[in-house]
């Protein structure tokens, strides 16, 4: 019946571009992913979920999954691209032994465990190879989305995983050779076609290597000149496709040409442009990809081999895991990142589905092997976004190292200051300047670790705690300054101080107007709103460019902290009936100047000092 509608209302468009498949798969991402993000499931599985509703073996809204799938691919090309600006050569280079190190041993030990499950299920050894070395190679995709989505792909156990998820990117190239090789009659070919196939392979990475270093720049150098930004990025676009398909073409990996073209432009004073042009077409190819994988998944199939297909996917994802765990294990990684690992990667990947299809076309494989092996790689991506869910919860919490991190205990600076940030920094600077003796705490270890590089001894403890003050010396300081970035912190802080320490003055670090006037109501001296003050600078540097002389600027600029500073005042006293005195100012400081104002526009400018700096 689904079927029947979609092609009613495909009729009714009236014989020109077929744009309700499009419609359809938008409306379901668009649907599908909010939803299963508010469930805290992420943004993988409901393209997943919507992806098996849409294919068919739901409503059959898209007929044809594979094309979808080839298109998509492309998602996870230019995903690899943009990996590829990230990583710098100096970067790449540092990570070359877990890349070849880490990345080798857990290929190769997962590859001969899984060959092993393949002929526990039954198959030949031939055929069991094929689909172990498939499922080894985990989907890049959905690893590099959930990493990306919790903001772990520059942590040290992401890193790991991304030169993991590299070497095995890299192993296609070799697998499909082997299975070139395993193929019934691959002895029919001599072996100078072999030498010329490698030393394609060879040419076409040292064709880009040289494009990447001698034409690029200039090229891109050319295309900026022309202020089209279009022009931009289809540039990019030419990049990323054309080092795809150059390295297919020389049997190689769509995705490693992306990725070496994106780590041959990491250096360029055009990345960040080129990330920017190549962003929006990779989140909505590679959501495709994920669309077109849930697409792939035939129920029928896996109703008729239910049993072959549950066994394969239990088996394969807990002989993967475990094997993984313990090779993190023995590497000296914690039990927690091991576990983390064990989990992500337990999957197969999008690799699996070319290494079966060129199987299949080289008569290693049967049609029917494929569809099993296949509907166990997308079962296994499929759960791999589920098992993340109770494995976060169960695991604890990852403990912070305290290495070269002093405790604050017993000190007695005259100032003392909380929150060592960026704003902290800066404010720190005159008091230093003028000797004052400061005491600082924070409770971000690795901004204390970074501190001390400079000189700065700054100690760990967290501000909200009222033993923690004491211990900083609350107590016996002159001044505290409250500079954290935080303003549900700053708050909690201040009122501590008061109670605790009525003594000791305060001064705060506001982030809007109603937070400085919740400071001001618990007795903090003196509150700054940064964004007001550096916005108010900003104003008055852009009227000086467009020519207003320094009288001008200044009374301009004190006009409207004056006018800000009265409405404040009505506000904390809970009498808003000043607008209107608010705007007469405001005429009256405009008229003796000179300058004929719009009363209406004074009226908007006092409003505006309504709005939260």
């Amino acid at each position: 019946m689904a079927q029947d509608l979609v092609e009613t209302v495909s009729h009714a468009a009236g014989g020109g571009v077929d744009l309700l498949p499009v419609v359809i798969l938008l409306g379901a991402a668009a649907v599908a992913v909010p939803l299963f993000r508010r469930l805290g499931l992420g943004s993988v599985l409901g393209y997943l979920a919507a992806g098996v509703l849409l294919g068919p073996s739901g409503f059959d809204g898209v007929t044809d999954p594979s094309a979808v799938l080839h298109l998509a691919e492309l998602g996870v090309v230019m995903f690899l691209f943009i990996i590829g600006l990230e990583m710098e050569p100096s970067r790449l280079w540092a990570l070359r032994r877990q890349i070849f190190g880490l990345g080798v041993i857990q290929v190769g030990v997962c590859g001969l465990l899984l060959t092993g499950v393949g002929m526990m299920l039954g198959f030949a050894p031939v055929v069991s190879f094929v689909f172990g070395m498939g499922f080894v190679l985990t989907s890049t995709a959905i690893v590099m989305q959930m990493l990306g989505e919790r903001g772990e792909l520059g942590s040290e156990s992401g890193q790991k995983m991304v030169s993991i998820l590299l070497l095995e990117d890299l192993a296609i190239v070799p697998l499909l050779a082997i299975v070139a090789l395993l193929a019934p009659g691959a002895g029919d070919t001599s072996s100078l076609t072999r030498i010329l196939s490698i030393g394609l392979a060879i040419g076409a990475v040292l064709l880009l290597i040289f494009l990447g270093r001698r034409i690029m720049n200039p090229f891109f150098a050319v295309l900026a000149a022309a202020k089209v930004r279009e022009l931009m990025t289809a540039g990019a676009l030419l990049v990323v496709l054309g080092a795809a398909l150059l390295f297919q073409a020389a049997g190689l990996s769509m995705a490693m040409g992306a990725f070496l073209a994106g780590v041959l432009l990491s250096t360029s004073t055009f990345r960040h442009q080129l990330e920017a042009d190549v962003e929006p077409f990779r989140g909505l190819l590679l959501g495709l990809f994920f669309l077109a994988v849930g697409m792939s998944l035939e129920l029928s199939v896996v109703a008729e081999n239910w049993q072959v297909i549950a066994a394969g996917v239990v088996a394969a994802m807990l002989v993967k895991g475990v094997a993984i765990y313990i090779i993190a294990r023995l590497l000296r990684s914690s039990h927690g990142e091991a576990m983390e690992r064990a989990v992500l990667m337990g999957q197969g990947g999008e690799f699996a589905f070319v290494l079966y299809t060129t199987a299949v076309s080289a008569g290693l494989i049967d049609g029917p092997s494929n569809a099993i092996f296949t509907a166990t790689v997308i079962l296994s991506m499929v759960l791999t976004p589920l098992l993340v869910i109770p494995m976060r919860r169960l695991m604890p919490k990852k403990t912070m190292s305290m290495d070269g991190i002093e405790e604050v205990n017993g000190l007695s600076g005259r100032v003392l200051l909380i929150g060592f940030g960026r704003f902290g920094q800066i404010a720190s600077q005159p008091l230093l300047g003028q000797g004052h003796q400061i005491s600082i705490i924070d409770n971000d270890v690795e901004m204390i670790r970074a501190a001390s590089q400079f000189g700065f001894k700054v100690y760990y403890g967290d501000g909200t705690r009222l033993d923690v003050l004491h211990a900083a010396g609350a107590d016996r300081a002159e001044m505290v300054l409250v500079c954290v970035n935080d303003a549900k912190a700053t708050t909690l802080i201040a009122e501590l101080i008061r109670d605790h320490f009525p003594l000791v003055k305060v001064m705060a670090r506001a982030f809007d107007r109603g937070h400085a006037i919740e400071l001001r109501e618990i007795g903090v001296e003196y509150e700054l709103r940064e964004t007001f003050e550096s916005a108010v600078r900003f104003g008055g540097q852009a009227i000086r460019i467009l020519g207003a002389s320094e009288v001008e600027i200044d009374d301009a600029i004190e006009g409207v902290r004056n006018r800000d500073r009265m409405r404040f005042e009505a506000q904390l006293l809970g009498d808003l009936r000043q607008q209107d005195l608010l705007i007469s100012n405001a005429i009256d400081q405009a008229r003796e100047s000179g300058v004929e104002v719009d009363p209406n526009a004074a009226e908007a400018s006092a409003k505006a000092s309504t709005e939260p700096h």
